[in-house]
């Protein structure tokens, strides 16, 4: 029990720094071809940042802990909306890009429904998480394609300088960086499955609990001190970016690498709860926009809603405990 701790613990900080080895290998290589900033950020930044996920939930469907997967891509997404949004807000309030307003959110809700669906017969099958895989793929494709067509495709004087490394160490970099990954996350599934099995607990639980809040402190790292320095717009999209992967990548695998059945409760409370928050954001951030829009003002996220959403965590957390 003590070492199955002691794994997990590890693989939560072998995960976190393995994640910024891989997205600053593989930015600079993308950099050293000629990409261009924005690009990278709406590929291989994004990707980088659910690679804790990604890795988990593909190492956990590998394991046969599917339930363990699943509850994961749901936990992180309430985690990423709940507590991450939260704490940040409470920290520096959110400015909200009318772009992300426009476009991401809307995409999020069309997954989060869309994926609802596919689940809705108990069922994560083969097709679902093909249709689920292909999805990202084509929202990817779009997005990127959107952007080729702008003129301005240079960094903007407030964003993160990106990594600059040499060709020869931005590849050790990202090979060196996925290897941990990978060694990470097996060590991190291993050590929830036997804490599971010891404490009685089911996979889902530990999940939507330990695995998810876990992951997703990198997320929680970038978009505290993206807030800290005044980055508010981009920590925000960040999250819906990183919400969506989670959605049609990281929920997709267990699909993809075996039918998977569902637990009632993973689609009654954990997805009902995810859904519900996610449309909540969604309406709050519409009535912001239009009241900044009346005072021509950003729309944003303050410390009440902050407030709001880091209680609505608790609360959720109080549930799941309390029902185990």
């Amino acid at each position: 029990m003590l070492l199955a701790a002691a794994s997990i613990l590890f693989g939560f900080v072998a995960l976190i720094w393995s994640a910024n080895l891989f997205v600053a290998g593989a930015a600079s290589i993308a950099r050293n071809l000629g990409i261009a900033p924005i690009i990278i950020g709406l590929t291989i930044v994004s990707l980088g940042t659910s690679a804790p996920e990604i890795l988990v939930s593909l190492t956990a469907s590998l394991s046969e802990a599917g339930p363990l997967a699943i509850g994961n891509a749901i936990g992180s997404n309430i985690a990423n909306i709940a507590l991450v949004l939260g704490v940040t807000a409470l920290v520096a309030p959110l400015m909200i890009d009318e772009q992300c307003l426009k476009r991401e959110i809307p995409v999020l809700l069309l997954a989060t429904v869309g994926v609802g669906a596919l689940i809705l017969d108990g069922v994560l099958s083969i097709q679902d998480g093909c249709l689920m895989l292909a999805a990202i793929i084509i929202i990817i494709v779009v997005l990127v394609f959107s952007e080729l067509g702008k003129p301005e495709h240079a960094t903007k004087p407030n964003d993160e300088p990106m990594p600059n490394l040499s060709p020869l160490r931005a590849w050790s970099t990202f090979a060196f960086g996925l290897l941990i990954l990978i060694f990470s996350s097996k060590i991190l599934v291993w050590g929830a499955v036997i804490v599971a099995e010891e404490l009685g607990v089911s996979e889902l639980i530990i999940g939507l609990t330990v695995v998810a809040i876990g992951t997703s402190l990198p997320e929680l790292a970038a978009t505290i001190t993206s807030a800290l320095r005044g980055h508010t717009e981009i920590a925000f999209g960040n999250i819906i970016g990183s919400n969506l992967f989670n959605l049609l990548a990281v929920m997709s695998i267990p699909g993809i690498v075996g039918i998977e059945a569902l637990d009632p409760q993973a689609i009654s409370r954990d997805y009902a709860s995810m859904t519900a928050l996610t449309f909540f954001l969604a309406l709050a951030i519409f009535i912001s926009s239009k009241r900044a829009k009346s005072k021509h003002k950003h729309a944003y996220i303050g410390r009440i809603m902050g407030t709001v959403l880091v209680s609505s965590y608790v609360l959720y957390y109080y549930f799941l405990l309390s029902a185990k």
